[in-house]
């Protein structure tokens, strides 16, 4: 039975596995766990001493024998929907597929394969696999990316523990950490780059006693978690002997719920309560009423508690659920004053008051320094809304002349002819006849009668100018006069480095470079922020320089906090922040969002090839906005990541890309294979790369040029 109930809330988290031992009855195994309020359980699919060389020894002598693995019952125990809606399949824990041993490590394929095929014919939603042995994990990984290509719809989950760098010292002083403890991300990451990003293999964490950072533990959030494994020795004891967790443990489990992460308690009992002592053994405690009691039921009761503890959902939440992580063409993206929107994409953003009520107090405050308080009566102000739509920026600008007591005369511009039947009937509906006049007109080729005092408008896109705004107010500014005022005045783009695996992942299953080149409006959830957001493009309306250009290039440098430990970029999410009119602003960028507005989602940047970057190590992005007279418009960007000069040798095979930037953005890309052993020298800093992964390699930018000299990477076989 689900945790609890919370508004809104319609996600996996809301139900909660055990980890049980192997069991060949299947079914009491399974009616026991899900009769004590668990809902699924992850058991052995096979018996734990099973090994197929033992079975193949012993049935040397009766060929006819055939050897069948010891599975936990056959498909018929249970129903289809039982297999697939109450059970995870654990793939044995012994295996070991990179093993010195030979014959261990062919027994460990031989049981992968066989323990995953009958999973699939179970049809069971997913399994488990034991979590690689070491740093080298190849041949493991070789043979579960082989098994993916041919897999249904199953997915695997690989266990990794969630252990702490290194560099990490949360409870003491850093001197005080002993011991060798490797960060288990790195593990993760070698183990899905070979098995090249598959959009079937996630992970589930082993969360132990001790926890990583705080930025140790966000990256986790933009890789492909399913499930947290809580393992009953990370519970503390209360005052009542009931099992409980720390603040730092509570609050990344409320992180796991938020993000449609399944709870699995495992482990044995360590805790007594004041019910009475249970029994730390497969055995349950017998109560008086004759009904079993699960040994694990306290740990299942407090994560129950933590989950009802949460807040429910605001309203906004619930409207944007099913815009998570969904992968949108931002409006109008290629031709922006071409298309008519539908009627629905209006009613969508007429919604957000939010938006609205900003504009009319940006109007209200035009309007009061523009027409003192001595000539309200007398002084109409001329006012001019392009892009009208079906009329919410009249509306917001005729309740701000009412609130302030000005006289404003409005002339709606409109191009969609759709819009204006709207338009029309909205000002008939409210009596604005004399007030209000309807121009059924592209604001590029409107002559306007007069000149405008102020100049209103909603052009912005996601990343602030990517929707033309910049170009459409210069050529609306000659109705403006010199002294006019445009709403917005100014408003700038941000970006910041994500790991976002699953964006990344529904990019590439368009398996072309088209979709890599495009940038995307996403509602962000399921994404780890790796740095602060920085300001790439300011533009400012009106603008009156005699040498204006919409023409835009920057570098940004990103320094990733080291005790993140290593982190995968797949892309960049970008914002925007807008200044409606002095201290009144609206945007997007997270520190300084307006609260409750969804008229924008924030946008995506991929790239090709996701760059790993290691701690301490800079980012720099490089991002290019291009105008030209075939093209209206076009955002170039690509990353550069280094560190250092001089001479390195690979610890691992890298394949890299490297080619020239032409004419800004364009350029073909040659692959490079750089194999382990591997010397390579950076002698200097010119090459362009557009997409890499090599950690150790110090690769920058040459700004906009033709060509790259190949001598500046010399690399040797050693």
């Amino acid at each position: 039975m689900p945790l609890g109930q919370r508004a809104g809330d319609k996600s996996d988290s809301r139900y909660c596995g055990v980890e049980t031992e192997f069991n060949e009855d299947m079914p009491r195994l399974l009616d026991f766990n899900i009769s004590s309020g668990f809902d699924f359980i992850l058991p052995p699919l096979t018996n734990p001493t099973y090994r197929p060389s033992s079975v193949t020894s012993n049935n040397n002598n009766n060929s006819n024998e055939a050897s069948v693995p010891p599975f936990a019952g056959s498909d018929l125990v249970l129903s289809p929907s039982q297999w697939a809606s109450h059970v995870v399949g654990k793939i044995s824990s012994w295996i070991d597929l990179d093993s010195e041993d030979e014959l261990l490590r062919l027994d460990s394929e031989t049981v992968l394969r066989q323990e995953i095929a009958w999973a699939s014919h179970l049809s069971l939603q997913a399994c488990l696999l034991p979590p690689p042995r070491g740093t080298s994990c190849g041949n493991y990984a070789r043979c579960v990316n082989q098994i993916l290509q041919g897999l249904n719809n199953m997915q695997l989950w690989l266990r990794v523990p969630l252990e702490k760098p290194d560099h990490d010292a949360m409870d003491g002083n850093p001197d005080q950490v002993s011991g060798e403890c490797t960060d288990s991300w790195e593990w993760w990451n070698s183990f899905r780059l070979l098995c090249e990003h598959h959009s079937q293999l996630s992970v589930a964490l082993d969360v132990l006693s001790s926890l990583p950072s705080g930025n140790s533990l966000g990256r986790w959030f933009g890789e492909p978690i399913r499930a947290a494994i809580i393992h009953t020795d990370a519970f503390l004891t209360n005052a009542r002997g009931y099992p409980c967790l720390s603040k730092r443990h509570q609050k990344l489990i409320a992180g796991f719920f938020n993000h449609s992460i399944q709870i699995v308690v495992s482990g044995n009992l360590l805790h007594s309560t004041s019910m009475g002592t249970l029994e730390s053994s497969n055995n349950s405690d017998n109560n008086s009423d004759g009904i079993t009691r699960h040994p694990l039921r306290s740990y299942l009761d407090y994560v129950g508690y933590l989950y009802q503890r949460l807040d429910p959902l605001p309203e906004q939440e619930r409207f944007e659920l099913n815009y998570r992580d969904f992968l949108q063409s931002p409006l109008q993206a290629i031709q922006p004053l071409m298309d008519n929107l539908e009627a629905q994409t209006y009613e969508t953003f007429e919604k957000d008051t939010v938006k609205y009520s900003q504009y009319q107090r940006a109007v209200s405050k035009a309007l009061v320094d523009r027409v003192p308080d001595e000539k309200a009566s007398t002084v109409t102000t001329v006012l001019m809304v392009v892009g009208a739509g079906r009329g919410p920026l009249v509306r917001a600008s005729l309740q701000a002349a009412e609130e302030t007591g000005r006289k404003l005369k409005v002339y709606a511009v409109e191009k969609n002819p759709n819009a204006v039947v709207t338009l029309h009937s909205l000002v008939k509906l409210e009596g604005w006849e004399n007030v209000v006049t309807i121009v059924s007109c592209d604001m590029r080729s409107w002559n306007a009668p007069e000149k405008a005092d102020m100049l209103v408008s909603e052009l912005l896109g996601s990343f602030g100018d990517n929707e033309l705004s910049p170009e459409c107010l210069d050529g609306a500014q000659r109705f403006l006069k010199q002294d006019g005022i445009s709403i917005p005045s100014s408003y700038t783009s941000f970006i910041q480095p994500v790991t976002a695996s699953k964006l990344y992942n529904d990019v590439k299953s368009h398996r072309d470079l088209v979709h890599f080149e495009t940038a995307y409006v996403v509602k962000l959830h399921r994404i780890a922020k790796l740095s602060p957001s920085q300001p790439v493009f300011t533009f400012t309306h009106p603008d009156h320089s005699t040498k204006k250009s919409n023409q835009r290039y920057t570098k940004l440098r990103f320094e990733i906090p080291r005790d993140t430990g290593s982190s995968m970029v797949h892309g960049f999410a970008g914002y925007f922040d807008a200044t409606l009119y002095k201290d009144v602003h609206l945007g997007i960028e997270p520190s300084t969002a307006t609260p409750n507005m969804f008229s924008w989602f924030p946008i995506f940047f991929p790239l090709r090839t996701p760059i790993c970057v290691q701690p301490g190590s800079p980012l720099e992005v490089h991002f290019w906005r291009c105008c030209g007279s075939t093209k209206s418009f076009g955002l170039g960007w690509f990353l550069d990541f280094h560190a250092g000069e001089g001479e390195f040798t690979l610890d691992r095979p890298y394949l890299i890309h490297v080619g020239p930037i032409q004419s800004g953005m364009n350029g073909a890309s040659h692959p490079h294979v750089l194999h382990q052993s591997t010397i390579v020298t950076v002698a200097h800093i010119g090459l362009v790369c557009r997409t890499v992964f090599l950690p150790l390699v110090s690769i920058k930018a040459a700004p906009m040029c033709e060509g790259f000299q190949s001598e500046l990477l010399s690399f040797t076989q050693e």
